[in-house]
């Protein structure tokens, strides 16, 4: 029998698996609530499940043979914590960076509010400028 914590680490793995390593942005409506409040969405950015749709479109079009790895998943009461590296090759532009070809890694920590099998809100740090840094 599974736990509340161990349905909403399935979904944190869900995200990773089916969107970030296969591409599948189908499931994105699935995965996120349709309230979905991103608490530390980047500025410029929409805090809704709509902003994070264009965020990982945007990653989409300028990275590709991307892979994203969980390293380590904490799931307590309604959160999940979860650290993530993710690869790519920069072969589209990101952020008006015309593509290098660079290999990318960036790294970040997530913490997930997880409803009714979906995440309903995120807080999020991810080490942004050592990516920039990468593609100077």
């Amino acid at each position: 029998m599974s736990t509340p914590q161990e349905e909403n680490k399935a979904v944190i793995r869900r995200l990773n698996q089916e969107v970030w390593n296969e591409g599948n942005a189908a499931v994105l409506d699935e995965v996120f609530a349709a309230d979905f409040i991103d608490c530390t969405a980047n500025p410029g950015s929409r805090p809704d499940r709509e902003g994070i749709k264009q965020l990982i479109t945007m990653f989409g079009n300028a990275f590709s043979d991307t892979s994203s790895t969980i390293e380590d998943l904490i799931a307590e009461g309604d959160k999940v914590a979860y650290r993530w590296t993710f690869q790519g090759s920069h072969t589209g532009a990101f952020m008006g960076i015309p593509a290098t070809g660079r290999r990318i890694t960036l790294t970040g920590i997530t913490i997930d509010r997880v409803a009714g099998n979906a995440i309903v809100e995120r807080w999020n740090q991810a080490d942004f400028a050592g990516m920039m840094q990468q593609l100077a």
